[in-house]
Parts: structure tokens; C-alpha cells; sequence
């Protein structure tokens, strides 16, 4: 189609020649996306390589001091005069195999089997339970390997540190230059490298409340970990938990669980974002028409809406929602019986209806004000030349409002999007999954993705490997529709269109 067919096109033409377009481009968009994971991992395969060349090269130009470097940690800097530096690199490295004597050694070892001796008990002749050895626990185990590991790798990275930096100072006195002092370093941090000083605590913290804690439940979902408790043993299982998911012979009941609440968890994700979307706009709209009096008024009313905790008005709107609750006495006074509809918990359409409606309640009100704010920032120029030109309301919204509100909130499409594949709040404080479903695996007609996990992770079936896939899967399919879709908007192809 060419450019004048498309200009000749209505609105809504155009719009389902986009739409069409998109999901024509979205299987090139796929390809596309695999193609730079493919160059990603190509290229971190090359700077391995390149790591290791560089690694032979520096060992081969350097001198005796910075060869030693490669054995003791900042002997080449102690040499150069670097000797605060030197002092704590050889610092890591002994307290580094302190730490691999005393406790990383052993969960070293025990890692590839997490452990071979459960906890052994006994019953005497009343009966009573007599713990004979508490044994080895996987769990423990498999954490305190993993932490090792961690504490490897940090201790590699600073050991090519120190191999570099007494090269580096080797370099440098070769030019006839001397190292740097403490005072000059120390200074350095609290002006040119401050912004170090200020990251390094932080992402110490977030290593280890939130790397650490990721590694492990990824390591999780390699294992058939699926006790009640951490005394028991589990060993490693490979991909049994994702085969598992996508077997519909050997596990039926688990795909067949896998399949119908991930169908519902895009379903949800679509309505819940695109239904307070679109009504959020329509709502801004209308508060910010010119004409409209006590605009002031009606933001702060949304305002207040929001200051309510999210929690209460779920738990509250569940309480309404019930057979007994407010929705059904009105019902029952308007019809003059007692329909005792179970909103949440009867049919399984009728309560998927209803999460999304509720969903609209606490969540339109963010959107209004976030349209608000864009609708304001519009240059008014805009529509003073549409009115000069004599376009209509309905063209001047599609020609301008509507491709400004798109191009601006783009991103915030896509964090709403992903917010409500992983939106537990709603669907667990609302339905708690349900109605059940006897042929799902610990699951319920509402149930989504976050919210199976967390009944395999807290409920009875204690399946925590297949619970740790299903939380991989979900990170998969938020990064894949996220990078694809917001690498083709037009926010990011084109940023300087409305500037």
C-alpha cells in the first residue's frame, strides 16, 4: 500500500491496517530478536576468548613482579609502590582461601549431588520420635554452594583486577611515571569517582537480597525438589520441570494446567491493561475538555482513590462481591429474591469478568492522571492550526492526540503489560485462583502464572522445581514481548517525532 492509498484510508482502516501490520511484522520481529540473542552470546563467547588471549599476553610481556601477580595477588602492585592496593588484593586472596578451607571446599563438593544421607529417625516403644542424624539437607546444600560459587566468581573478577592493575603500573613505570598515591585515590572517590562510592554499598545489597536469591531459584528449577521441608534430600533433574510443562502424554495434568493458565494469563494481561487504557483516556478526556468546570475537583477525587491501599479495596470489593454480600442484598431488594450470585467463585467466565472489572476500579484512576499530565503538555499550537484548517474533533483526536498519547505512554504500555502478567495482588486477594478446577495442577479457573507459582511454592503440592520453571518461563515471555514490542514502537524508532 502506498502512501496516498494509506492517507485515503478512515480511521478505523488505518487502524486495522496497523494492527494487521503488526502481527504480519511480529514473526520478523521474533527472528530479529533471536538473531541478537544469537550475536550476544556469540560475543560473549569471543570476549572469552579475547579474556584469555589477553590473559597469556600479559603474562608473556609482563616482568617477574607481575608474573608473581599471577600467584600472589598484588605482589605487582606492592613492587610498583602501589602498596595500599597490593595490600588488599593479597588481602581477598587470603582471606578468600580461609574462606574455601573453612566452609566452601566442602559445599564445593557436595554440590554435584546435594547430598547422599538424609536425616535417619527412629520411633521408640511409645511411639515417640527420636532424631538418630539429622543427615545432610539439599536445600542448605544447594545454597551455601551457590554462595560459594558467587564468592569464585567475584574473587576471578578481582584477581584479573590485579593482574591488569600491575600491568598497568608495570606500564607505567616503563614510561617513567610514578602510581598514584592513597590521598590522590581517596580523593578521586569523593570527586571524579564518586558516583562509585555512592553504587558500591547499594549493589552490594542488591547482589546479595537479590542476585543471589535469583541464581538460587533458577539452580531450583534444575532439581526435584519438591518436599515439604528442608530436611529432605533432592538431587539434580535437568530439564524434567520444563519437559514436564509441555508433556501432554507423561504429565497431562501439569501441561494441561500450563497451557490453560498461561492462555489466561495473556488474556488477563490484554484486558486488564488495554481495558484501563483505553477507559483511563476516555476519563482524561472528558476532565480536560475546555468547558469542563471543578477539573481540580475531579483529579483530586482520583487522587484519593489512589491513596487507598490497593489491598484494602480488593479485600473489601471480595467481601462485596460475595453471596451474602452488598452486590447481592441490592440485587435482592431491587428484584425482591435472593439471587445469591457468587461473583468470584461460581462460574468460571463469570468471575473472569468480574477480576477485570474490579481491576478497572483500582487501576483507571493511575491512568487518568498520567493522561492528564500528557494531555496538558500538548502544544496547543497543534490544534489551533487542525481548527484553521477546519479538521473536526474526530480528526483532530486521531491525527494528533490519540499519536502523541501513544508515542509518550508507549512505555508505560509495556510496564503495565508485563505489571499485569505478574499482578498477584488482584487475582489472589479477589478469587484466590478460583472456581477450582479438578484437572488443574494446583490451580484454579483465575488463576495466572505468579499466582500457580505461589500455590506450588505455599500450598500442598510443595512442587518448588516445577514452581521455579514456571517463574524462569514467565521472566522469558515478559523479556521476549517486551524487547520485541518496544523495539518496534514508534517511541523508540522515531524519539524526536513529537519533541
Amino acid at each position: 500500500m502506498t502512501f496516498v492509498d494509506y492517507q485515503q484510508l478512515s480511521p478505523m482502516q488505518k487502524f486495522g491496517y496497523r494492527l494487521k501490520m503488526f502481527f504480519k511484522n511480529l514473526p520478523g520481529a521474533f527472528g530479529r530478536f533471536l538473531k541478537a540473542i544469537g550475536r550476544g552470546i556469540v560475543n560473549f563467547f569471543k570476549a572469552i576468548v579475547t579474556g584469555f588471549k589477553n590473559y597469556g599476553t600479559t603474562f608473556v610481556k609482563g616482568d617477574w613482579a607481575t608474573k608473581l601477580s599471577y600467584v600472589i595477588f598484588g605482589f605487582g602492585d606492592l613492587h610498583k609502590g602501589k602498596i595500599y592496593k597490593g595490600i588488599l588484593y593479597f588481602l581477598v586472596e587470603v582471606l578468600y582461601i580461609v574462606f574455601m578451607i573453612v566452609f566452601g571446599a566442602d559445599k564445593m563438593y557436595w554440590l554435584p549431588t546435594l547430598g547422599t544421607q538424609g536425616r535417619v529417625v527412629e520411633y521408640d516403644e511409645f511411639g515417640f520420635e527420636r532424631v538418630v542424624s539429622e543427615g545432610q539437607r539439599s536445600m542448605l546444600l544447594l545454597l551455601y554452594g551457590t554462595l560459594t560459587l558467587v564468592v569464585t566468581v567475584v574473587v576471578f573478577a578481582i584477581y584479573i583486577s590485579n593482574i591488569k592493575d600491575a600491568y598497568r603500573h608495570q606500564q607505567m613505570r616503563e614510561r617513567g611515571e610514578k602510581p598514584t598515591s592513597f590521598k590522590h585515590d581517596m580523593h578521586e572517590f569523593l570527586d571524579g569517582k564518586y558516583h562509585i562510592t555512592l553504587l558500591s554499598f547499594p549493589i552490594l545489597m542488591i547482589g546479595v537480597f537479590n542476585i543471589l536469591p535469583l541464581i538460587f531459584m533458577i539452580l531450583i528449577a534444575f532439581t526435584n525438589y519438591d518436599g515439604g521441608t528442608h530436611f529432605v534430600l533432592f538431587d539434580w533433574c535437568g530439564l524434567t520441570n520444563f519437559a514436564n510443562l509441555f508433556n501432554v502424554v507423561d504429565s497431562a495434568a501439569k501441561a494441561k494446567t500450563f497451557f490453560g493458565v498461561a492462555g489466561w494469563t495473556l488474556v488477563w494481561a490484554i484486558a486488564a491493561t488495554f481495558s484501563n487504557y483505553i477507559l483511563g483516556m476516555i476519563v482524561a478526556l472528558m476532565i480536560n475538555k475546555k468547558g469542563i468546570k471543578l477539573k481540580a475537583v475531579f483529579r483530586t477525587m482520583f487522587v484519593i482513590t489512589i491513596a487507598v491501599p490497593q489491598f484494602v479495596s480488593l479485600l473489601l470489593m471480595s467481601q462485596m462481591l460475595g453471596q451474602e454480600g452488598a452486590f447481592n442484598i441490592l440485587l435482592g431488594m431491587f428484584s425482591g429474591t435472593n439471587p445469591r450470585i457468587d461473583f468470584l467463585n461460581g462460574d468460571a467466565l463469570t468471575a473472569r469478568i468480574t477480576v477485570i472489572i474490579i481491576n478497572c476500579w483500582v487501576g483507571i484512576p493511575y491512568t487518568i492522571l498520567s493522561m492528564s499530565g500528557i494531555l496538558m503538555n500538548i502544544p496547543e499550537d497543534l490544534y489551533e492550526s487542525a481548527r484553521i484548517d477546519g479538521a473536526s474533533p474526530v480528526k483532530t483526536f486521531t491525527k494528533i492526540t490519540l499519536p502523541y498519547m501513544i508515542f509518550v505512554t508507549t512505555p508505560q504500555l509495556i510496564t503495565q503489560f508485563v505489571g499485569n502478567i505478574n499482578n498477584f495482588n488482584v487475582i489472589f486477594l479477589l478469587t484466590g485462583g478460583k472456581p477450582a478446577n479438578d484437572q488443574y495442577f494446583g490451580a484454579g479457573e483465575t488463576d495466572i502464572l505468579v499466582t500457580w507459582l505461589y500455590n506450588l511454592s505455599m500450598g500442598d503440592k510443595k512442587d518448588y522445581g516445577l514452581a521455579s520453571a514456571i517463574g524462569i518461563l514467565v521472566f522469558i515471555i515478559c523479556a521476549t514481548l517486551s524487547l520485541i514490542i518496544y523495539n518496534n514502537s514508534k517511541s523508540m524508532k522515531d524519539e524526536e517525532a513529537f519533541s
